[in-house]
């Protein structure tokens, strides 16, 4: 396969969906998502990472690469670090991270991320619910991601994904840049910047 790569099977999950169920109304403290994304209108999200918005500028939101941990991101220290060790562990630099929930029987449409943040990151997802395995599509490839797997895909390509159970379907969807790429993505300023 080009297009997905399993990095990491087995890891539990339950300690990160107690975390979430802890959270009185996790899922409904942001909307972004449904309401601005049109291919991803039947998911719900909860953000741990967000573009930093005083970034922007004259940049169109997909072009803008410095990222920041959301004040929600306080209330889940499991998924806080975990990303931190993912990161350290891969010799990236965090981006955007969201915990995304896919009720059964919706979708996430085909589309391809385009924009200067997505073509220099790595996309990943961490499976932590899903009844029938993650059904996911990248290019002509297909898998069924399962649950406790960690995977890395090319969301340069066009892909979607489906919920074809009867339970909610949670992943912690991320990107990580190469550290390599630091330098030319933030320029010498880049420890301040990235985090």
């Amino acid at each position: 396969m080009k297009y997905f790569k399993r990095i990491k099977q087995n890891i539990p999950t339950q300690p990160f969906l107690d975390q979430i169920n802890s959270i009185e109304d996790a899922w409904a403290g942001s909307t972004g998502r449904q309401d601005k994304i049109a291919v991803q209108r039947e998911a719900l999200a909860i953000p741990l990472r967000g573009l930093r918005k005083s970034a922007i500028g004259d940049r169109k939101r997909r072009d803008v690469h410095e990222s920041r941990w959301t004040t929600g991101s306080q209330q889940y220290p499991l998924f806080v670090e975990f990303l931190n060790n993912f990161a350290q562990e891969r010799n990236e630099i965090l981006g955007r991270a969201k915990v995304v929930c896919l009720p059964a029987g919706k979708q996430v449409y085909p589309h391809i991320d385009r924009g200067e943040y997505y073509r220099v990151r790595n996309r990943y997802h961490f499976v932590l619910h899903s009844s029938l395995g993650s059904w996911m599509k990248t290019g002509d490839e297909e898998v069924r991601m399962q649950e406790g797997e960690l995977w890395w895909f090319d969301n340069n390509q066009m892909h979607e994904a489906r919920n074809d159970g009867d339970q909610d379907r949670i992943h912690v969807i991320f990107d990580m840049l190469p550290a390599e790429l630091e330098e030319e993505v933030f320029g010498a300023q880049s420890s301040s910047l990235a985090s």
